[in-house]
């Protein structure tokens, strides 16, 4: 069967000229640097993020968590928004294997309030209070929304006055981009010192995502990538998928957050669903119902016997998420099982 596949932007397949680029990539032993396809891989990203270098890692966890260790040393502080990435969802990575804590502002889908962010940056001069070490943004942001520039801005210049870095989760930062009508990205990755950018998200690749930042840092991170075991050797077959993403890919993003609005629509019509509109800013669309637990508990394995896979709820919501092998057509087709769904007894 083949299937409608709603659960992530992650689930993209590769497109035929990611696989004609990693049949001919020119390989090399990438621990030892000398990787040609990884070294114009890293080079271009560097240029792309407006960064002095950058870094190919597995995955957006491992660059984010390569910038923790890069950046801070054990007992430090992050400030960051409770819902971001690295709070939530990566497994309390940044406490067992960076040894920070989690400092939270206060903030709304991400959107920390820069005056509380200045209230949560502390320095070494309390010996009672973990000293601030990093700030961290998420553009776009896991719940579905964009940060303005604005704000990355005041977010930016108040812990640059404090001494402290900051680092952006740019997981989906060109879809940040296309969804603020920002043509070249650096106008979002001048407030930060560092950035991770997903490859294998929206963007289509297999594997991979990118660090970048300034030298000192990046080596650092370098190390941290060592130590987590991402020292990989002929790795240039991934990268030059990578290359395809950052070069090809990123312009048609705008596309997937037409197609998720559209879903949103039609989602927001069906009796017992309540779409928040208001985030549905990228290629996201979340949603909550009215339906008890034990019609929830059924709502994955239902729509899967229809050729559609989706995840349940989580934290009282649902998500789908649009992407280059959605149409509007596989929109249509999932918005009417859902509404057949919600239908039954």
């Amino acid at each position: 069967m083949q299937f409608i596949d709603l659960r992530s932007d992650t689930v993209t397949q590769p497109t035929q000229a990611m696989r004609d680029a990693m049949c001919r990539a020119v390989v090399g032993d990438d621990v030892f640097e000398d990787d040609p396809t990884v070294k114009e891989l890293e080079a271009y990203a560097a240029q792309r993020l407006g960064k002095e270098a950058a870094l190919f890692v597995t995955s957006g966890m491992q660059g984010n968590t390569c910038a923790l260790l890069a950046h801070t040393r054990r007992g430090d502080c992050v400030v960051i928004a409770p819902t971001a990435h690295i709070a939530a969802h990566e497994a309390g990575s940044y406490g067992q294997l960076a040894g920070v804590s989690l400092r939270f502002p206060q903030s709304v889908n991400g959107v920390m309030d820069p005056a509380s962010v200045r209230a949560c940056l502390t320095d070494d001069s309390d010996v009672q209070v973990a000293p601030a070490g990093l700030v961290v943004m998420e553009n776009a942001h896991s719940t579905g929304s964009v940060l303005p520039l604005d704000n990355m801005r005041a977010v930016f210049e108040i812990a640059h006055a404090q001494g402290v870095p900051v680092h952006l989760d740019g997981a989906r930062v060109f879809n940040a981009a296309a969804a603020l009508g920002v043509a070249d990205v650096r106008e979002l990755t001048q407030y930060c010192d560092t950035i991770m950018c997903c490859l294998s998200k929206g963007l289509c690749a297999p594997v991979g995502s990118i660090l970048a930042g300034p030298k000192d840092v990046i080596w650092r991170a370098r190390r941290a990538r060592r130590i987590l075991g991402g020292g990989l050797r002929q790795v240039g077959f991934l990268a030059a998928a990578g290359m395809v993403a950052l070069r090809d890919m990123t312009g048609r993003l705008s596309e997937d957050h037409e197609n998720a609005k559209y879903l949103g629509e039609l989602l927001d019509a069906v009796d017992g669903v309540h779409v928040f509109a208001e985030r549905t800013q990228i290629d996201m669309v979340f949603f909550t119902t009215d339906w008890d637990a034990e019609k929830a508990a059924r709502y994955p394995a239902w729509m899967h016997s229809r050729g559609i896979k989706v995840t349940g709820c989580m934290d009282g919501e649902y998500r789908m998420v649009c992407h280059h092998d959605i149409t509007r057509a596989a929109c249509q087709t999932a918005a009417e099982a859902v509404r057949a769904f919600a239908a039954e007894g």
